[in-house]
């Protein structure tokens, strides 16, 4: 086997990437395929000029055996596991932080694979060529983030530092509909839920879902709108051009819900969805106007009542968000790997992981103990 550095999709065909990203047998994942990440790179949204130089790694023995999703850095945005902190300490002391190597979807907080190969072999092979790629570009690190679990604990024994953090995910129990779902929960959170649903009605807002090739570049437009508003509000400088929307629209359309906004016949508001073969992703939000519980209409519940139609068995609704909780979205475990080259950056964050990792697990623990569903939470009087 060997391994190569492609620095373009374009260099590799879409089956050979896609048998490893999403093997056959396998959940799906939207995110690491083909038509996703070079959508990324064809609208400009992850380039050099944006920060995101390509450096995939692909194994070969003939035909392609394993890849990995791999960007050169000169920054820390976009990628949802913060480490300005450690960039801070190593220029204060000296040292210098980019570039830095970043296994990710650029943009995406949703776990998926990431060394992406079926035999664990060829998995450690492609660690290997990570650590080697590092010392050969003279980067100062490698982060593999929201990677499996499996993988995680690996590669955690093999010298890889180990971190974690929380998202909330939404689980289906095999409900029939929203109400069911809502049946599950607590009296006084299921009166919340319904008085916010209720306030979105009352301002003669409706959702619609729109999927698939039903999709038009208006809608797209539409949507671009509310995205920019929003992102620039919020963040300062959204990441994804206008040219991203319609080539995943046109490359992966059975993979995209869109739900859609209105108000007086008026397109307001709207949120991405991603779907794969056992779970919906939500990823992007925005609207013109705003309205109390809006987000959580588009976002949350609009979601969940996908699912449930659907039979997904979950929702992951994206990175943050303690909010979530009372909504149904339940904490779940996220993973990262690191690998530094300077040993005196590798031990400070390494001690500074260990206990980190402790306060994430009481953390969890703690927001379970908040869970809104009846069979945990006291149920007051139903």
């Amino acid at each position: 086997m060997k391994l190569r550095i492609i620095r373009s999709l374009s260099e590799i065909d879409p089956p050979s990437w896609d048998n490893c990203a999403n093997p056959a047998g396998e959940p799906i994942n939207p995110f690491v395929s083909y038509a996703f990440l070079r959508a990324l790179e064809d609208s400009r949204s992850a380039m050099r000029d944006t920060g995101w130089l390509p450096q995939h790694l692909v194994l070969e023995e003939k035909t392609v055996q394993g890849a990995v999703p791999c960007y050169r850095k000169a920054h820390s945005y976009g990628e949802y596991v913060f480490d300005h902190g450690w960039a801070d300490a190593f220029a204060r002391a000296g040292g210098r932080y980019y570039p830095k190597l970043q296994v990710a979807v650029p943009f995406t907080p949703v776990a998926g694979p990431r060394l992406m190969a079926k035999e664990p072999q060829a998995r450690a092979l492609l660690a290997q060529g990570l650590r080697q790629l590092c010392e050969d570009q003279g980067a100062s690190s490698v982060h593999v983030t929201f990677l499996p679990e499996r993988d995680w604990n690996a590669f955690g024994s093999c010298g890889w530092l180990k971190r974690t953090d929380i998202q909330f995910h939404w689980h289906n129990k095999g409900y029939s509909s929203f109400e069911e779902f809502l049946s599950d929960l607590s009296s006084r959170k299921r009166k919340n839920i319904r008085k916010e649903r209720e306030a979105v009605a009352l301002a003669g807002i409706a959702c619609e879902w729109i999927a698939g090739r039903a999709i038009t570049e208006s809608h797209w437009d539409a949507f671009f709108r509310f995205y920019m508003d929003t992102g620039s509000r919020k963040w300062g400088s959204p990441y994804l051009t206008r040219k991203f929307f319609s080539l995943i629209g046109e490359s992966m359309p059975d993979r995209i819900v869109l739900v859609m906004c209105r108000r007086g016949g008026r397109l307001i508001a709207g949120a991405l969805n991603f779907l794969g073969s056992d779970a919906l992703y939500g990823r992007n939000w925005g609207a013109i106007e705003h309205h109390p519980c809006l987000h959580f209409e588009a976002c949350y519940y609009q979601a969940i009542e996908f699912a449930i139609a659907h039979k997904l068995e979950r929702v992951e609704a994206g990175a943050q968000g303690p909010h979530k909780l009372a909504r149904g979205y339940l904490p779940q475990t996220t993973f990262s790997l690191h690998h530094f080259a300077h040993p005196g950056l590798a031990q400070a964050v390494a001690r500074y992981l260990e206990q980190e990792r402790a306060a994430i697990a009481a953390e969890e623990r703690e927001l379970g103990s908040f869970s809104p569903f009846r069979h945990v939470a006291e149920v007051d009087g139903v």
